[in-house]
């Protein structure tokens, strides 16, 4: 089973509704943009970081027409990990694509939260850009470049709920 059918199945099997669409790849937001359509969904970044220990992973998305600042988002999830009486998260840095494979099952330029199936033991903290909550759709790939899952916002949190994973809405920007 390919990577985007395994997420597709995933979603059905919780009866989430989606809709799918297929195009060349695009590993970088630059060149999904050229195959994106007008599905009045808000396209997402995803980034995929570890602490300076290596011992804590963390997915975070936003908003495709936005840049983040490694220092500002080091301080925030800082902050809003100590205000949970979580440890906090040192210095971040990219994760390697061998983490990324062995958390998330993806390799770079497939990154998504959909990648959180393949993260059986919910090892991977989410955060998600406060912003992000306004949207009424939000698109990913399917855990393959060469496709874009849209999944209303409501849909997309239930599909946070069956995979397991933590997750907040954090201001980044």
């Amino acid at each position: 089973m390919t990577r985007e059918e395994t997420v597709l199945n995933y979603l059905q099997e919780h009866q989430i509704p989606f809709t799918c669409y297929n195009h060349p790849e695009g590993k970088t937001i630059e060149e999904a943009k050229r195959w994106w359509k007008d599905d009045g969904s808000i396209h997402c970044k995803n980034i995929f970081l570890r602490n300076h220990k290596g011992n804590k992973h963390y997915l975070v998305c936003f908003h495709c027409d936005h840049d983040l600042d490694i220092h500002d988002l080091e301080a925030r999830l800082k902050e809003s990990l100590q205000r949970q009486g979580l440890p906090a998260c040192g210095k971040l840095s990219f994760a390697s694509a061998e983490r990324m494979m062995k958390y998330l099952g993806l390799e770079p330029g497939s990154v998504s939260p959909f990648g959180l199936i393949n993260d059986k033991e919910n090892h991977v903290h989410l955060f998600l850009d406060a912003n992000l909550q306004e949207a009424k759709a939000l698109s990913f790939h399917p855990n393959d470049c060469r496709g874009t899952v849209v999944i209303r916002r409501e849909d997309f949190e239930q599909y946070l709920k069956a995979v397991g994973n933590t997750y907040e809405y954090l201001t980044l920007y």
